[in-house]
């Protein structure tokens, strides 16, 4: 008798608990509050203590007003892009030392390497697609473009990377070799002595070592990305 009572009794928790949940919105459907309290969770906009913001893992950006001390760091991060801070830099600023050496790095491979936009920024949404870092992808795509990309290339990276190693139709010899670099570098971090072969075939040594160092890169900002939760920047 007493477990037949601690049964019905865990039935009407459950009950009353998901009677409790279709409260939480104004709609009658009890599916869409279900999808509406799980695809729109709490910390995705504002924190409940003041309208503070967080992310989609529950850590806050900071604000756009820089604290004392830290003026400096703000501007120059503005400089470098263009004006406004992203929400990448609001989540960076949470520890101003990492967002300076961040901003400084960076910095160097956006604006100061030899080997060419086209090549990093290939690589980049490359990373973007293999780690799910939509972030990534959507803030990178329109610079491949501008840079001398294609949809169709952007398309082929996403249909499958290894696929498109092999496509000589839409990738010439230096982006298959930047593509296979950059597949083995994020899938197995270490790289086929023909692979690397390949690449010093094509570019000179610093280039080499250029696009290396941005795909590490890449690699480590679409990890930051996917692990703090940052939400797309919203559109202007």
């Amino acid at each position: 008798m007493g477990a037949a009572m601690k049964k019905w009794g865990f039935c009407l928790f459950v009950v009353v608990s998901l009677s409790g949940i279709s409260l939480l919105s104004p709609s009658p459907d009890y599916d869409g509050n279900l999808i509406q309290m799980f695809a729109n969770p709490a910390w995705s906009a504002e924190s409940a203590g003041g309208g503070e913001k967080v992310s989609k893992s529950g850590i806050p950006y900071v604000s756009d007003t820089p604290p004392a001390g830290s003026e400096e760091l703000y501007n120059a991060i503005r400089a470098r892009r263009g004006g406004q801070l992203a929400n990448l830099d609001r989540m960076l600023l949470n520890s101003p030392e990492f967002a300076r050496g961040w901003n400084t790095m960076f910095a160097a491979i956006r604006g100061k390497l030899d080997v060419s936009l086209k090549l990093r920024e290939l690589a980049i949404v490359t990373i973007g697609v293999m780690n799910k870092a939509d972030y990534e992808l959507e803030a990178h795509a329109p610079i491949f473009l501008s840079a001398g990309g294609s949809q169709e290339q952007l398309n082929a990276i996403k249909k499958g990377v290894p696929a498109a190693i092999k496509n000589t139709k839409l990738f010439d010899e230096s982006e298959r070799a930047t593509l296979a670099l950059t597949y083995e570098m994020t899938r197995d971090v270490t790289v086929k002595k023909a692979t690397m072969a390949k690449i010093r075939s094509i570019l000179p040594t610093r280039q080499v070592v250029e696009l290396i160092g941005t795909i590490a890169g890449y690699n480590m900002v679409s990890r930051f990305l996917v692990a703090t939760g940052i939400d797309p920047e919203e559109a202007k």
